[in-house]
């Protein structure tokens, strides 16, 4: 697993030349600084929690006995999401205009709300900071998830069809095995990005009030940034911040599944799909990571998919590729696995790298 192959040992760093971090002091607002700084240095630090972080989410995962007691933090910032749409996304005396500036507003306050908590935070000191990043990451939830809907098409194609309800928000009670399995590579790949690679590099730039933003502004645009009656003025703050910070981090991730398809000979085959594919997706950034996937598995992703009772038409990514099964999700949780590993050790020689400087 994933969690052995990153164990992590503050020992092994003074191998690395990062002694002069000041490693054995972590107690309350120890390296303040650090943690919130901008610069290389400050980026060496924060790198060598993001890797005790991405390794423990590999070993606890999303603990459910501690969420059935406390809300998780994703939870209240849905609260604080709904409690603006409900206030000021009213149409009764307000026109188009009025609900968008309304909407922007309700971002900025939020964001700086996610500054303010983040600053507040990072003084109780890298050990509170390391705990709370890792709740916010969710690589193992993501295998997890994505798992379940292989598991249950080994057996039962209803089951299935709930187990990837969960994950999409499209409608399902139709869909077929190939249409499953789509949608569970598909949002596997998209939130590569959306719930581990993202979160970190905001991690890495910005410490806990960056990835606090982050993740404060896709949970608004997983919830408000739909181009619909309701939302199109009042959420269009929302969808374009969240494609603004996901703008690098969609495209580094499609980089790191395709240097992970070498290691199953489809370097070029993902490389080609997705500088091919990748701009023909509705979103600005999610047909990176998925467009890259469809090469990377020989398989045709997106296409047109039901969304309640409307079709959205969509363009095939990897058109030439085979039908997704089952069998394509799992080589596709492999592929994502190598992809982190990647992503861990390119973090870990960059820590080293400029601790030895």
């Amino acid at each position: 697993m994933l969690s052995d192959i990153l164990h992590f040992d503050l020992s092994l760093f003074s191998d690395l030349g990062l002694s002069d971090l000041g490693l054995s002091d972590l107690g309350l607002a120890a390296h303040f600084q650090d943690l919130l700084a901008f610069g290389v240095g400050a980026a060496a630090f924060r790198a060598i929690i993001l890797l005790a972080a991405l390794a423990f989410d590999w070993m606890i995962g999303e603990p459910a006995f501690l969420w059935r007691r406390f809300p998780h933090p994703v939870v209240l910032f849905g609260r604080a999401i709904r409690a603006f749409d409900v206030r000021w996304n009213s149409k009764l005396g307000h026109n188009g205009r009025q609900r968008q500036c309304r909407g922007a507003l309700a971002m900025a306050l939020l964001a700086l709300l996610g500054v303010a908590a983040g600053i507040g935070l990072s003084a109780a000191g890298p050990v509170a900071v390391f705990l709370i990043l890792t709740i916010l990451l969710a690589a193992r939830s993501l295998d997890q998830h994505v798992r379940a809907v292989a598991t249950s098409l080994d057996t039962n194609l209803q089951e299935a069809r709930h187990a990837v309800g969960m994950i999409v928000g499209r409608n399902t009670d139709e869909m077929d095995e190939g249409d499953i399995a789509r949608a569970a590579i598909e949002t596997g790949a998209e939130n590569l990005s959306d719930g581990v690679f993202a979160p970190s590099l905001w991690f890495l730039v910005a410490g806990l009030p960056g990835v606090l933003v982050y993740k404060i502004t896709n949970t608004a645009d997983s919830m408000i940034g739909y181009r619909n009656a309701r939302y199109r003025a009042f959420g269009s703050t929302a969808a374009r911040f969240d494609d603004l910070l996901n703008l690098v981090p969609a495209r580094i991730t499609a980089l790191l599944i395709v240097l992970a398809a070498l290691f199953w000979g489809r370097f070029w085959p993902a490389l080609r799909v997705m500088l091919t594919d990748a701009r023909h997706h509705a979103s600005p950034n999610a047909g990176w990571p998925e467009s890259a996937m469809a090469g990377a598995l020989g398989v045709w992703l997106a296409g047109p998919r039901r969304y309640g009772k409307r079709i959205r038409q969509a363009r095939r990514f990897a058109s030439d590729g085979s039908e997704a099964d089952r069998i394509a999700i799992r080589r596709a949780l492999k592929i994502l696995i190598v992809a982190q590993i990647l992503f861990a050790a390119a973090i870990a020689l960059f820590a080293g790298m400029s601790g030895s400087n």
